[in-house]
């Protein structure tokens, strides 16, 4: 590690062990702070990213069906967040291997559904725990199940060094080496004080110190990123900002892949915490416009269907339910969300592909299963014009 970069000592400085085996330098992290005095431009970024919160809440709060908010937000928040650490897979396949109700074989597709499964899991406990180690140890152990990464020790900390930088980088070629496993416990105890104690720091200036300092930890030998994302979501359910984990954060940070990476590693070596916190608070207020926006469309299409079907006595009208779940539909899934017979959920698939609402969208799977795809529905949710269409390259 480039020992020479790290010029400003404001927010962590650069230390050894002076007994141990490992007797490389690394950067050891302040306690985060309690209290920031913003420069103007920081504190308007920090109120547009609150108000956009403001907004999304609010909106979120005339919604009578959750599954509306979480379903479209949270498959493209796992696919994001995936995407950032090298995971290679499309919407289109997350979507459709969530419709059918199998094993998933692909592993790119496993990492996906696993970062959907500890969103999930986390939104359960929130219920009853804290934002503590226990918390965020439960969702790694889920995050990394039967996935790469599943020998790096899932839902328990690190008990070795790790250090960041190429593929083939070592300690004296990183660019960063994180907190000696040693330092975690206590570093751990701060952020846990930090995180649950009552504050009057606008929300999302805390949810960037708090992603910040978990990063800068790195209490994980594998999955840091995707947990720590994930923790943005949950810091604002447990500050009453948001009502469920609606902030598709990730897909701003996959955007800008590098600066992510460079914003974080620019508060270690130069202090620069006031940058950080504008390009954190600008994708809050990017990303909460965009999921409202999102939020506003889909419930537009949905009342428009829901009247379309008010006197449909058929399974068309759990098609539309379904759809606005998933957007990508088999005669099976339909099958099993309405409890009906295989007959029936086909020609309620055809009868919406008469109204125009579904498309054929071709065979997917080990079982060559016939998908349809809800175009207006799809348009809402992806970025992609076309269904399928959208890249499943990873990030270069």
């Amino acid at each position: 590690m480039r020992t020479e970069l790290y010029i400003n000592e404001r927010f962590g400085e650069i230390t050894k062990n002076p007994t141990g085996a490992w007797t490389h330098p690394y950067f050891l992290p302040v306690s985060i702070p309690r209290e920031f005095a913003l420069t103007a431009e920081s504190m308007a970024a920090v109120s547009r990213a609150d108000l956009a919160l403001g907004r999304l809440s609010g909106l979120a709060m005339l919604i009578d069906d959750p599954e509306l908010l979480l379903g479209p937000s949270m498959m493209q928040e796992a696919l994001s967040s995936s995407r950032i650490e090298g995971t290679r897979a499309s919407l289109s396949d997350v979507l459709s291997a969530a419709s059918v109700d199998e094993p998933i074989e692909d592993e790119n597709l496993r990492e996906v559904s696993n970062y959907l499964d500890a969103a999930a899991q986390g939104t359960d406990l929130m219920n009853a725990w804290p934002l503590t180690q226990r918390f965020f140890c439960a969702l790694h152990a889920t995050l990394l199940a039967n996935v790469r990464g599943e020998e790096k020790f899932p839902g328990e900390l690190r008990r070795s060094p790790v250090w960041i930088g190429s593929p083939n980088a070592r300690p004296e070629t990183a660019r960063f080496i994180p907190p000696h496993h040693d330092r975690i416990g206590e570093l751990l105890a701060d952020w846990e004080r930090f995180v649950n104690e009552p504050s009057t720091m606008p929300p999302a200036l805390r949810a960037a110190l708090m992603h910040y300092q978990f990063e800068t930890i790195h209490p994980f030998l594998d999955g840091n990123g995707r947990i720590g994302r994930l923790l943005i979501g949950f810091l604002l359910i447990s500050d009453g900002v948001l009502s469920a984990p609606i902030l598709p954060i990730s897909g701003y940070f996959e955007r800008n892949r590098d600066e992510y990476y460079d914003r974080l590693q620019a508060v270690r070596e130069r202090g620069e915490m006031e940058e950080w916190l504008q390009f954190f608070c600008e994708g809050v207020e990017q990303q909460a416009n965009h999921s409202a926006a999102r939020i506003r469309a889909l419930v537009a299409v949905r009342e428009r269907y829901r009247r379309e079907t008010i006197n449909d006595r058929s399974a068309l009208t759990s098609v539309v339910d379904l759809i606005f779940r998933n957007p990508v539909v088999t005669v099976a899934a339909v099958m099993r969300h309405a409890g009906v017979s295989r007959p029936a959920a086909s020609a309620a698939l055809r009868r919406a592909e008469a109204r125009g609402w579904l498309r054929s969208a071709g065979r997917w799977g080990r079982g060559g299963r016939e998908r349809w795809v809800a175009t207006e529905v799809w348009s809402a949710v992806s970025s992609e014009k076309a269904f399928g269409q959208e890249s499943t390259e990873g990030p270069r």
